[in-house]
């Protein structure tokens, strides 16, 4: 037996006798409890926390009520760093298993959407860790486990997370604090809930700027969801779909959207005549994310086709919500 095999038997071995272990303490995951776990600890107590949160991303239990109650046991900064620690050593347990030892279990669960990460971690990498930690295009334990099945280095998956992670982590830890005060009676609780607030409101606005960011510009013609887009062809309105991704990726794992026109975007500006009924008419643009989108409703707006739409999430947000 080679040293990679048994290598990932220990693993197995070892994952396994955590999960087994853990099982019975699934109650500590309750806010009340997991307070009175961690009191009791006494200076051990941070660290039983981010065990317990790392345990608990292993087991897809969702991590938002854990990150208020570390908000509200450690206060906004150490709270959100404490949380921020257990998840990220929570995921990357979860990026290991899905690696080394269940890969066949893990591609079945994630379906189409481990099609999706990996192709978008092999055109970008750690930015696209990046972009799927800002923007929650796929439940976050999900993502853990199927980023695992994709090249990227572990190192840079751990470190893409834990910065990346951050802004949302410090919003949710900063809101169990601002309640936590709530209770207590506490001072300045008006401008306490209002920084809480606004901390949820910047975290909420983070994936307009991400995309914006990745080249989405909002001013070339308007700008749409996958979501809207699908209720809009729902409704049979009058808007068609330009898909500009080489037609090896149209007929790809993503698929497309039923009906939509493919001009790769590098034969574009040669076949803009196909597309002349759509000049003064609605029309949306898509590809895998939004980059070659973007260039194509630059085109068409340089062409003189004012209703050009950009579907700012593409094919990958699509698929997401099928």
């Amino acid at each position: 037996m080679s040293a990679k095999t048994l290598a990932r038997l220990a693993l197995l071995v070892a994952a396994s006798a955590a999960i087994a272990a853990a099982v019975p303490y699934r109650h500590l995951f309750d806010l009340a409890t997991l307070e009175r776990a961690v009191q009791g600890a006494g200076g051990w107590g941070p660290v039983l926390y981010i065990a317990i949160y790392a345990v608990a991303t292993v087991l897809w239990v969702p991590g938002a009520v854990l990150t208020i109650g570390g908000g509200a046991l450690y206060g906004p900064l150490w709270g959100s760093l404490y949380s921020l620690t257990g998840a990220t050593l929570g995921a990357t347990a979860a990026f290991a298993i899905a690696r080394y030892v269940a890969s066949d279990w893990v591609a079945r669960r994630a379906g189409g959407r481990a099609r999706q990460l990996i192709d978008g971690v092999e055109q970008e990498g750690w930015r696209f860790v990046a972009f799927v930690r800002l923007v929650p295009l796929f439940p976050f334990n999900l993502a853990n486990y199927a980023l695992g099945l994709t090249r990227i280095r572990l190192l840079d998956f751990t470190l893409a997370s834990f910065v990346f992670m951050l802004p949302g982590a410090f919003a949710y830890a900063y809101l169990g604090y601002a309640g936590r005060e709530a209770l207590a009676g506490g001072e300045d609780l008006i401008r306490k809930g209002l920084a809480a607030l606004a901390l949820l409101a910047a975290v909420a606005f983070l994936p307009r700027l991400v995309k914006r960011l990745r080249g989405a510009p909002a001013a070339a013609g308007g700008e749409i969801s996958s979501g809207e887009l699908r209720q809009r062809l729902a409704r049979h309105e009058d808007l068609a779909v330009l898909d500009v991704r080489p037609a090896k990726d149209y007929d790809g794992e993503l698929g497309h959207v039923p009906g939509s026109i493919n001009i790769p975007l590098e034969e574009l500006p040669g076949r803009l005549a196909e597309i002349e009924a759509r000049r003064t008419r609605p029309l949306a643009v898509i590809c895998r994310t939004n980059r070659m989108s973007a260039k194509a409703v630059a085109l068409l707006r340089a062409a003189g086709f004012k209703q050009a739409l950009l579907v700012a999430d593409g094919m990958l947000g699509w698929r997401s919500e099928a």
